[in-house]
């Protein structure tokens, strides 16, 4: 008993020290995304010569999320999340460094490879939320998932706020100034990388499926009955089978609370990049006048200022909160979080929308809009996580992240054509279009496991 006792105690030990070392990694590691974000397009057109590649960074970013998001969690699946991670930021470590050198050679192409780069990294930073799940126990899950969210929110403030001294760092070095806040962020991805490599043992993952591997196996969850705080969230097979696409789409359509998840955080995602993509644009356009979109145009200091603002305020919506959001998903519930988060989603177009000739109310919108994506990632994440079994957990994770990345781009690509064809108010009646469509499938849900638990 006494040894039994002294396991589980060391298990939350390793799950402590496994949240603080995620999240102590992710505020590293999003240094690097931030200041990529915030000159990227700015140096696209500098090397490239032509305003139209202005979103080729970040689109590329995005892609290479997508694309790496399965390579990584099957990495995972087979190695550990620790070789997953440091894999990952390694990718994002090279991709700063390509940054570096795109600058100094003037070549366009290394500074899309390294956005490349750097785009694999936050698909491993999006991972690491499902990490720190690996061994909570039921009643931590969302608490522990939303602390390694929130801790991006110090990387997203930091990384642009950087750009300055950063310059001061690059011809210190005898590098272009631009250069330097791409030194910066490469530190701190080296930071994030030798943190998790040497601190993230034992592997949270190795070990929830050690430990599985010994315990009673587990119940099924259904959408009737909700996995045990002091119950694993599957037992593990003998031998883990490898990650592939087909894998993890057979194993989300055969859960229908996997179906909902991954419509949550699929469907939220595309809301939130189309919309928020876009409002810089119209917010140039409201201020400044239809003028404002003509080619060679450049935005005042005053537009700047108000679109710089509007972001930040999106961006707080969307991690500030995430202990919050946590806490509902685990206390209201994960299903009932999901359809906390598409109401917010759903408010905040409207809000935007049918209040875009005011910069107030599309700034309300946006923090709206941040904080509805932050309640349905994160219980969209939490409920994946324990919808599928073991064996498959980790690759499903990584399908999810893959489409939850094909959406952003999708989003991010069609929301220009929605704007030049709609206006800013068709825009955001589309993403309500979007969510209303999860949030029936979430409704239906909650009344299927309903009449399940009515049932005799």
């Amino acid at each position: 008993m006494a040894g039994t006792l002294m396991t589980e105690s060391g298990v939350r030990q390793v799950q402590r020290r496994t949240v603080v070392l995620l999240s102590a990694a992710q505020v590293f590691g999003g240094i690097g995304t931030g200041a990529t974000v915030s000159i990227g397009s700015i140096l696209a057109v500098e090397l490239s010569g032509s305003s139209a590649w202005a979103g080729a960074v970040a689109t590329v970013m995005t892609l290479g999320a997508a694309l790496a998001a399965l390579p990584l969690a099957a990495l995972a699946d087979r190695r550990g999340r620790r070789i997953g991670q440091v894999a990952g930021l390694s990718a994002a470590l090279l991709g700063t460094l390509l940054m570096v050198l795109s600058v100094v050679w003037g070549v366009f192409v290394l500074l899309v490879l390294g956005a490349a780069g750097i785009g694999v990294g936050t698909a491993a930073s999006l991972q690491a939320r499902f990490a720190a799940v690996d061994l909570a126990d039921a009643e931590h899950r969302g608490r522990a998932l939303s602390a390694v969210v929130w801790a991006v929110t110090v990387g997203a403030v930091a990384g642009p706020n950087l750009i300055q001294p950063g310059t001061v760092v690059g011809e210190a070095l005898g590098l272009p100034p631009v250069a330097g806040p791409f030194v910066i962020s490469g530190a701190g991805l080296l930071v994030a990388t030798v943190l998790l490599f040497a601190g993230l043992r034992p592997d949270p993952l190795l070990l929830a499926r050690s430990l599985a591997s010994v315990a009673p196996p587990a119940p099924e969850h259904s959408a009737r009955q909700a996995p045990s705080p002091q119950t694993p969230l599957a037992r593990a097979p003998a031998t883990p089978a490898g990650g592939s696409l087909a894998r993890g789409m057979r194993a989300i359509r055969s859960s229908r609370m996997a179906l909902l998840a991954v419509a949550a955080v699929v469907g939220a995602h595309a809301v939130m990049v189309g919309v928020m993509s876009m409002t810089p644009l119209h917010l140039q356009h409201l201020v400044e006048g239809p003028a404002a979109s003509h080619a060679g145009h450049t935005a005042s200091g005053d537009v700047l200022v108000i679109i710089g603002f509007t972001i930040s305020l999106h961006i707080a919506g969307m991690f500030a909160l995430s202990p919050v959001m946590g806490w509902l998903t685990d206390k209201a519930g994960r299903i009932e979080t999901i359809m906390i988060g598409l109401g917010l989603l759903i408010t905040a177009v409207a809000v935007a929308g049918f209040g875009q000739d005011s910069t107030t109310a599309v700034a309300v919108g946006l923090v709206l809009l941040g904080m509805g994506w932050s309640a349905s990632t994160i219980s969209g994440s939490t409920l994946l996580a324990e919808s599928v079994g073991q064996d498959s957990r980790v690759v499903v994770q990584g399908v999810s992240d893959m489409l939850m990345g094909i959406a952003g781009a999708v989003g991010g690509a069609t929301s220009g054509l929605v704007l030049s064809q709609a206006g800013y108010l068709g825009l955001n009646m589309a993403g309500a279009l979007v969510g209303v469509a999860v949030l029936a499938v979430a409704a239906v849900t909650v009344v299927a496991r309903r009449r399940g638990t009515a049932a005799p």
